[in-house]
């Protein structure tokens, strides 16, 4: 819709790439048993690691995050507010990091539990156990919904997400 949006998670993901300060630092915490053959982070190892000890965790979130907001904060800065009205960061755990009180507004989507753990399933190709180790690390969605000002159900068709979508986006000033 012509919002401009930066991801997080792509954020994340090349705040550790090959030859960064940061995977240096996964590295020297977690050891190089955690590099693919190619020297790049191997993700689904480390993923094994942190989803079943909370203090890798947070060892490995204390390397990625504040780069992460870093690199949000710069892109901000960038922006033209006569330009624009509003833009996302879609930043999976929000509320985990405090960044909830950053913005003005924060738009949730969500869908219903079984839902939730198909799709992080079929994303990320992970057994149900997987999926579910990894949203019990993140806060509960009933209490991401409770505290947000926008809720955006994804649980129906493409055309009632869209169709919110653009409601939201007329509440918050867009053209749409």
């Amino acid at each position: 819709m012509g919002v401009p949006t930066i991801d997080a998670d792509v954020l994340a993901r090349e705040a550790v790439a090959p030859g960064t300060p940061g995977l240096a630092a996964v590295i020297n915490h977690f050891g190089r048993d955690v590099l693919a053959p190619d020297g790049a982070l191997d993700r689904q190892k480390v993923a094994g690691i942190v989803f079943a000890d909370a203090d890798a965790r947070k060892a490995l979130e204390a390397i990625v995050h504040p780069k992460v907001r870093r690199a949000t904060d710069q892109w901000f800065e960038t922006l033209d507010p006569t330009r624009h009205t509003f833009a996302i960061a879609d930043i999976p755990l929000l509320y985990e990091v405090g960044r909830d009180r950053d913005f003005e507004a924060v738009i949730v989507a969500a869908c219903s539990p079984e839902t939730q753990i198909r799709r992080v399933m079929q994303r990320d190709d992970l057994s149900e156990q997987e999926a579910r180790q990894r949203l019990a690390a993140q806060l509960p969605l009933d209490e991401k919904i409770r505290r947000a000002a926008h809720v955006i159900r994804t649980d129906g068709s493409f055309e009632d997400t869209d169709r919110q979508v653009r409601e939201v986006c007329r509440e918050l000033g867009g053209r749409w």
